[in-house]
């Protein structure tokens, strides 16, 4: 048997809302979606496929753009090798769905059943298992479940599920299972943190997670999976297919300027990813994020600054004094003092420096995330 090439992609989400971004922006990042579509088909050409299995939620939703469905027609079109497709909970199958609509080209294979079943491919000495997911939800697949072994012939698996997690609502699968599967390799969607190859018995299997980042909750580099699959083993390599990457820093500004902090801690090439700078420490008076943002706003495609500082213990100087401010603080630090935890004085700290912010005719600037 020689060895096949891989192209293993999952999770997309094309057409997501990007609601956290202005209207324009989120526009942007839906058509910076589909050009993936074009990276994947370049990649498959450069790495001389044999197959491209996409196992799944490649649409956000049954609500897709026509631009989305023409991009999809073209790019995987211009696919030289077979692509598999199994539907996840996000884009499962139905009369209605995109998939069902869709006019695709000859060389895609779109799972329509919540049942396995193969295609033959004899160009890349395969047959390729899987099945689609036809709601929201999906019981085990894999329960039962044994290939056939040809001699000469590579058993895969294109499948939406979860591994290793019995109380899933999504396709759980065992490694016992797949391990009884006759499974050489099976390609995974769903979770979007990439897993790196594993195996259980003779069954290789991973998961790419997805290959861009939607939100803060998936940062860093994402990418798809090329999968060298042999007599003698399976290997992976990773391939970032990606336009732009959610990032987080949290920088102490105790005693520091931060606008020059910021500045100074930043990688050099930010503008086209999606940053949030979280600053921390004890300050005197409240960091004007307004005014950061104002300063830093074309560094990046876009920028979140949150304010968790504390401000320094003598926010309760004035309290005591015959007027409005020391009236205020002298309510404010009477809770303070009988507070039972740290928690408590932080949020009573917190409120006496929004109590006098509005009090100076200040900004709320805690609140400022996304001005």
């Amino acid at each position: 048997m020689r060895n096949i090439r891989i192209i293993h992609g999952a999770d997309f989400h094309l057409d997501s809302p990007f609601q956290a971004l202005s209207a324009a922006k989120a526009a942007m990042r839906r058509e910076e979606q589909r050009l993936m579509l074009q990276r994947l088909a370049e990649l498959a050409e450069q790495e001389h496929a044999d197959l491209m299995l996409l196992a799944g939620d490649l649409l956000d939703s049954d609500n897709t753009y026509c631009e989305t469905g023409d991009e999809l027609i073209r790019r995987l079109g211009n696919v030289s090798c077979p692509v598999v497709i199994a539907p996840g909970n996000h884009d499962y199958y139905s009369s209605s769905s995109p998939w069902a609509r869709l006019k695709l080209p000859e060389n895609v294979t779109v799972f329509k059943e919540q049942t396995i079943r193969f295609l033959s491919v004899p160009s890349a000495g395969a047959r390729v298992y899987g099945a689609a997911f036809t709601d929201r939800s999906s019981a085990g697949l894999l329960r039962g479940f044994h290939a056939e072994r040809r001699q000469g012939i590579y058993n895969l698996l294109c499948m939406h599920g979860e591994v290793a997690n019995p109380a899933s609502a999504y396709n759980p699968v065992s490694e016992e299972e797949l391990a009884a599967s006759g499974i050489d390799y099976a390609a995974f969607g769903h979770i979007h943190q990439a897993s790196g190859l594993r195996r259980s018995g003779s069954c290789y299997y991973a998961w790419p997670g997805c290959p861009e980042g939607r939100g803060f909750d998936e940062c860093g580099e994402k990418s798809v999976y090329i999968v060298e699959l042999g007599p003698d083993g399976c290997e992976l390599r990773t391939a970032d297919i990606s336009t732009r990457q959610y990032r987080t820093m949290t920088l102490d500004i105790s005693e520091k300027d931060p606008l020059l902090l910021i500045h100074t801690s930043l990688p050099d090439d930010t503008v086209r990813d999606i940053y949030r700078i979280t600053l921390t420490g004890e300050t005197e008076e409240a960091p004007d994020l307004r005014k950061l943002h104002q300063n830093l706003d074309e560094m990046f495609f876009s920028l979140q600054l949150k304010d968790r500082t504390r401000l320094r213990q003598d926010v309760w100087e004035g309290a005591g004094e015959d007027t409005l401010r020391g009236l205020f603080l002298t309510k404010l630090r009477a809770l303070y003092d009988k507070a039972q935890t740290d928690a408590e004085k932080a949020r009573i700290e917190q409120a006496a420096r929004w109590g006098l912010a509005a009090l100076d005719d200040g900004e709320e600037v805690a609140v400022h995330e996304n001005p």
